[in-house]
């Protein structure tokens, strides 16, 4: 078996045992130098909280466990294709591949269309469901200023 068949198993066996302790069917594994160092299951019901997926999980879970918000050389196997939080997720966190099972269609089929949330972002801020304006952008500002001029920032 490969290692990366094995590794989205593992993904495959945290949703599987996720749905029988009341979470949603989605399970993730990082995996760095061909060990796990993290791994995560939907816990948005359990936690009551909407970005308690999977990946996130197992971002949160490997940042802690390896003491860094940055996870270059690690990859992600997820039991479905990560979804636009967890895109962006997996984006920020600086993870080299991503490997999933089911497709976001697949996800689709049984309850978990994200579709919306693509078309959304293609429209202009003030024309999505939830609408979004500027405001005093002049006073907000001042916190960028202080960002740039402070010396001792750790960079991300």
């Amino acid at each position: 078996m490969s290692y990366q068949k094995e590794f989205m198993k593992a993904a495959i066996e945290l949703a599987l045992d996720n749905i029988n302790h009341g979470g949603g069917p989605f399970g993730a594994v990082i995996v760095k130098d061909g060990k796990i160092v993290g791994q995560g299951c939907n816990s948005v019901t359990n936690h009551l909280d909407p970005t308690a997926h999977a990946e996130v999980m197992a971002i949160r879970n490997t940042c802690r466990e390896l003491g860094t918000f940055i996870l270059e050389g690690c990859e992600i196997y997820s039991s479905c294709e990560p979804c636009p939080m967890c895109l962006s997720a997996i984006y920020w966190a600086h993870i080299d591949r991503i490997y999933y099972g089911c497709t976001k269609h697949d996800a689709a089929e049984v309850g978990f269309d994200d579709s919306f949330i693509y078309k959304q972002l293609d429209l202009p801020a003030d024309k999505r469901k939830i609408v979004a304006e500027e405001h005093d952008r002049e006073s907000s500002q001042k916190i960028f200023e202080k960002w740039m001029n402070k010396e001792d920032k750790i960079e991300y």
